[in-house]
């Protein structure tokens, strides 16, 4: 079965720092973005050698802040192909109004970086009632936002996912869970609780494959139980290149791998199909 592969989770540094100035989240970059930044035209070449037929480019928050200049610029190069995910300080008075601005310049989605590359989780950024004329306007606009955060958000994902029943959420890296006990993987039990809310859509990249295959897990027994909680279509694939380290062939065979027991309709919507309805500008 042929199909077209979708990633929702690439990101882009340019060669070009005194037209697009780094000024990270908490003023401290990525190692990934310092050690093995891409560039736009890298991320088309990779794409081509993988396979990827679109993408939606997600802010690198952990070097260029809440400037999404580099994605705008890029994405309109080919905006047939690509779509952007910005990042904005969703606390300003505002916010609404800067999220318009990105929007208008093709980017179909928004991220809240709570933590990781660079600094611990904090989950207080999802509980902010500043935030909240976001959520609202994401609803009425159907605009995916994304959350990156750990198994310690989880509970204020809830409140969100139950105040805005109407907003698109997706959990970036599907909240980086707990597997190595195995199946029935009781310590991942606050991940499969979620699925009991229709508007949550999960974003598999390569750590969720490798917890998949730590200790007790199997990809054969983690992904099969993953698709019957929540089914497919709100499962989406992301590569997170180049923060994991490419090539990009290698992180989409791995995703190949990890999804190979599922059904080729299951394998075709987790590649492609779920981002292609996340993201219609890539339909």
């Amino acid at each position: 079965m042929s199909f077209e592969i979708v990633d929702i989770h690439p990101h882009i540094i340019a060669d070009d720092p005194a037209r697009y100035p780094s000024g990270p989240l908490r003023g401290k970059p990525s190692a990934w973005s310092v050690e093995r930044p891409q560039t736009f035209e890298q991320l088309v070449a990779e794409m081509d050698a993988a396979g990827v037929a679109k993408a939606a480019i997600v802010q690198a928050s952990t070097y260029y802040g809440f400037d999404n200049s580099y994605i705008a610029d890029s994405i309109a190069k080919d905006p047939k192909r690509f779509t952007g995910v910005c990042t904005i300080n969703v606390f300003a008075e505002d916010a609404v109004k800067t999220l318009e601005g990105w929007l208008a310049k093709g980017f179909s989605g928004l991220r809240i970086f709570t933590g990781g590359a660079t600094h611990s989780t904090d989950e207080t950024l999802l509980a902010d009632p500043r935030s909240y004329p976001v959520w609202e306007y994401a609803a009425e606009n159907r605009i995916p936002i994304c959350v990156q955060t750990a198994p310690v958000g989880l509970p204020n994902v809830v409140k969100l996912l139950e105040r805005f029943p109407n907003t698109i959420t997706v959990l970036d890296h599907i909240g980086r869970p707990k597997l190595d006990d195995g199946p029935p993987y009781k310590d991942a039990q606050t991940l499969f609780e979620l699925a009991q809310y229709d508007n949550l859509v999960l974003k598999l990249t390569p750590r969720s494959f490798t917890l998949a295959e730590g200790g007790l897990s199997t990809p054969e027994a983690f992904f099969p139980a993953l698709v019957a909680a929540f089914g497919a279509d709100r499962i989406a694939y992301g590569s997170n290149l180049p923060a994991n380290e490419g090539p990009m062939t290698a992180l989409v065979d791995q995703a190949k791998r990890g999804l190979a027991s599922l059904s080729e309709d299951d394998q075709a919507q987790i590649l492609g199909g779920t981002a292609k309805r996340l993201y219609p500008a890539l339909a």
